[in-house]
């Protein structure tokens, strides 16, 4: 068994079920610095996996990386999806207006300030600190993943849908919560700066990074094929950016079996020969950036 690989999956797990740290351990009948331990890779018996999978209401053999990983709350999702791109070699994307990985921190900023409204507002006050906590953790886990890739540089092909991207530009960041005008013009300006940037990126062509612009209506829902040395991981993501993270938008899905990864991956392939590229994709983006201003 690849206990460092159990152990990052009891992490996502965790933090997918809501549990405090401490009251799984209780509950399992080990101390809380054990089960730090195991999410930190120490050998972890039988038994043991069992009655944590009990506890989190998780096959087994999704703990121990065998079969399909389902994740109903973005936190665990996309902490999960933080360890699959650490030991990814290339990403290839078809998900909505941004690649996050490429973003700016200016996206991040206006993400933060929307999710702080929403707190801001909540009804009764007692859920505002369950909003705000949720929220950094959050965003805590995706500053990781930029930092991941910054650091690490894989190799990303990115389809964008253009339909996505003329919502994003006309209602910003976090384009799905209500926000006072203020916040929301502001909001319009950083979604007009983000495809500004990603159009200088395109224009640029650095090494490793392909943009493709989707004019169709797209595919229904947002995935990843993760290419690493040892496997390809296939992840379904429902969680949308534009919405608080405690907003339920469906099941998030994690694989390597060959059989979804291998369709997927046809999938994209086909969307990449029909996505407009290059030269043509600056310019419609160009267009549509002239159009929201």
């Amino acid at each position: 068994m690849r206990f460092n690989e159990i152990g990052e999956q009891l992490r996502a797990f965790r933090q997918e079920s809501g549990l405090r740290a401490e009251e799984i351990a209780a509950r399992i009948g080990v101390s809380r610095a054990a089960l730090y331990r195991y999410e930190k890779g120490e050998v972890i018996k039988l038994d043991t996996v069992k009655r944590l999978a009990e506890l989190l209401k998780i096959s087994p053999l999704a703990l121990l990386g065998v079969g399909i990983e389902y994740y109903s709350r973005a936190a665990g999702f996309l902490e999960r999806l933080r360890q699959v791109e650490e030991t990814a070699d290339q990403i290839l994307q078809v998900e909505g207006p941004v690649c996050y990985l490429t973003a700016t921190e200016e996206y991040d900023l206006a993400l933060s300030e929307a999710f702080a409204e929403v707190a801001e507002r909540a009804a009764p006050p007692g859920q505002a600190a369950g909003l705000r906590a949720t929220a950094e953790q959050v965003l805590g886990i995706l500053g990781l993943r930029k930092r991941s890739y910054v650091q690490r540089r894989p190799g990303i092909i990115a389809l964008l849908s253009a339909p996505a991207v003329q919502r994003f530009l006309a209602d910003g960041v976090a384009g799905a919560i209500e926000l006072p005008e203020r916040l929301r013009r502001r909001c319009r300006d950083v979604a007009a700066g983000e495809i500004q940037h990603i159009v200088s990126l395109m224009e640029s062509e650095p090494i490793g990074l392909q943009f493709g612009l989707l004019t169709g209506p797209g595919p229904v829902g947002a995935f990843m094929v993760l290419r690493g040395r040892d496997r390809t991981t296939l992840a379904l993501n429902p969680f949308r950016l534009d919405l608080h993270p405690l907003e339920p938008t469906g099941v998030a899905m994690i694989t390597s079996a060959d059989e979804p990864v291998g369709a997927h991956q046809r999938a994209a392939e086909l969307l990449w020969q029909d996505a407009v590229k290059g030269v043509a994709a600056v310019a419609r983006l160009q267009e549509m950036l002239a159009a929201a201003r």
